[in-house]
C-alpha cells in the first residue's frame, strides 16, 4: 500500500473518482491509498479460496467476492479493499461495496502484512457483524483464524498444510492443502 504524496479528498470525492479508475485505491480518513501489486501466490490464494467459499455458499443466501470488491469499514470515512469477503445479510444494497460482512480474508504479503494483522484488523473488529478475520500466509503455508466469541472477544485458532478447518461464519470446512493449490513457494521465496 502507498499513499499518495498529498492525496486527500472527501468521500464523495473519493467514491465518484475511485469507480472510474484503473487501478483500485483504499480510503482512510480523508487520504487515498494506492493498493499495491499481487504476486502469483497472492492470486492463486485468493482465488481459491473464492472457489472454495462460492462453490460451498451457492445455493446458502451469501455472496462471495474477491479483490475488487471494497468494505465500508467506517461510513465515510474508511472503505478497504480485503482479499476475500463474503456477507450473508439481506441488507446488502449498494453496488460499490459491502456493508456487512460475516468473513473477511486478507492474504499476507511483506508489504502488507503489518497493517493487515494491525490497523486493519483494529477496524474490522469494529463491525458488528464480522464473525471470522482470516490471514493466510503466501511464502509458506499457514492459517490464521481470528473468531469472535460469545463473550464478543476474538480468539485466534492457527492451521497448518495437513490440516482442515471450519470457518464457523459461513459453516464451511476447508481443507488448507485446498487454500494452496498449485502454490509454488520456492518460487515466491526468490521473488520477494
Amino acid at each position: 500500500m502507498i499513499a499518495l504524496p498529498d492525496f486527500r479528498m472527501s468521500v464523495e470525492e473519493y467514491l465518484a473518482w475511485e469507480a472510474t479508475q484503473e487501478e483500485r485505491y483504499e480510503y482512510w480518513d480523508g487520504e487515498v491509498v494506492a493498493m499495491s501489486g499481487a504476486t502469483r501466490n497472492h492470486n492463486r490464494i485468493s482465488g481459491n479460496l473464492f472457489k472454495l467459499l462460492d462453490d460451498a455458499l451457492g445455493d446458502r443466501g451469501c455472496e462471495v467476492y474477491i479483490v475488487d470488491v471494497k468494505v465500508q469499514v467506517e461510513p465515510n470515512r474508511k472503505y478497504f479493499y480485503p482479499d476475500v469477503v463474503v456477507t450473508c445479510d439481506p441488507r446488502e444494497n449498494d453496488p460499490q461495496w459491502v456493508q456487512y460482512p460475516c468473513l473477511i480474508v486478507e492474504v499476507l504479503s511483506p508489504s502488507t502484512e503489518a497493517v493487515d494483522r494491525g490497523q486493519k484488523f483494529a477496524k474490522y473488529r469494529q463491525s458488528s457483524t464480522l464473525q471470522e478475520y482470516v490471514l493466510v500466509q503466501a511464502t509458506q503455508p499457514g492459517v490464521e483464524v481470528f473468531r469472535r466469541n460469545e463473550q464478543g472477544k476474538w480468539v485466534l485458532s492457527e492451521y497448518s498444510l495437513g490440516e482442515t478447518m471450519l470457518l464457523e461464519s459461513v459453516g464451511v470446512e476447508m481443507a488448507i492443502a485446498d487454500i494452496y493449490r498449485q502454490v509454488q513457494f520456492e518460487a515466491e521465496a526468490r521473488e520477494a
